[in-house]
């Protein structure tokens, strides 16, 4: 949080609440655009008419933004019946489509239209009204929320569709961390025109903030140079680290809180990392291996 803005602009992400109307790739490139950086990404694609939590990484942050794609996403929703029926009856099918279901994508999709499986952690009923259904949803990354208002209605043999939706969580990204492109565009503001960086001090956070969720290690500063040149992460460059298992992600610190890379346990003999994708600049530790003969 000490670094400069120029600093959290080049590594850094932002949380916004993405607005009805357009696509998630196009307010990705309005954050781009207002904060006149090179390059933005978004984790989890929204439907133009949805709105809610869109996180979208700045520069360097756009190396490991899709590791949000494997966080759990959370809705509230309306699903509107196509008939009248009980509310009891809607109540036990969303039971029933909780836990691991099979989905195949709707037409409109950018994946292949295969069935696959998908899990439900958690599906409540909150109200109805007339026959619109309004609800709260968990569910594993991929869930098309769409295919399952459909595929409910099927189950309720009356119908039904999608009306509304809003993300209200990826992962540990809250509808509280989120602002709209308007405030994002005055914070830019004041600090250009004013000198005033509170505001985007606030929306702006470090890009090492997308990977917190994973298990964390922290190395010594001799080790930083050779991961940072792509070397695997070996037992004696380890200060300490959380618990995973082989294959598992893991996030890579150096001392200082700076994210090193994003990598995969190994747990092979000395070995402990590979190196997925590197973050952090070569020569900026010194270099503290031996050259061969």
């Amino acid at each position: 949080m000490k670094r400069s803005i120029e600093e959290l602009l080049n590594f850094g992400v932002v949380i916004i609440d993405k607005p009805k109307g357009p696509t998630s790739h196009q307010v990705s490139a309005w954050v781009r655009d207002i904060l006149h950086v090179k390059k933005t990404g978004h984790a989890g694609t929204l439907d133009p008419k949805v709105t809610g939590v869109l996180p979208i990484a700045l520069n360097k942050a756009t190396k490991i933004i899709n590791i949000l794609h494997m966080v759990p996403k959370e809705y509230v929703g309306i699903m509107h019946l196509h008939k009248d029926i009980s509310p009891e009856k809607v109540k036990k099918v969303m039971k029933e489509f909780t836990g691991e279901i099979y989905q195949i994508p709707p037409l409109r999709s950018a994946v292949a239209r295969k069935l696959r499986k998908r899990r439900v952690y958690s599906l409540e009923f909150l109200e109805i009204v007339g026959r619109n259904v309004l609800f709260r949803a968990k569910v594993e990354a991929g869930t098309y929320i769409r295919t399952l208002c459909t595929d409910m209605g099927d189950a309720l043999c009356i119908g039904a569709h999608m009306e509304e939706l809003r993300r209200i969580a990826t992962g540990h990204y809250k509808e509280e961390d989120t602002c709209t492109l308007h405030d994002l565009l005055d914070a830019y503001i004041f600090w250009k025109e004013d000198g005033d960086e509170s505001y985007l001090r606030e929306i702006i956070k470090p890009g090492e903030d997308i990977v917190s969720f994973l298990p964390k290690i922290v190395v010594k500063d001799s080790a930083v140079e050779a991961l940072a040149h792509g070397a695997p992460l070996y037992k004696a460059g380890i200060i300490s680290q959380e618990k995973f298992k082989r294959g598992d992600y893991v996030a890579i610190f150096t001392q200082k809180g700076e994210l090193v890379s994003l990598s995969k346990g190994a747990l092979e003999e000395d070995i402990v990392a590979i190196p997925e994708r590197v973050i952090i600049e070569r020569g900026k530790y010194p270099k503290t291996w031996k050259k061969g003969p």
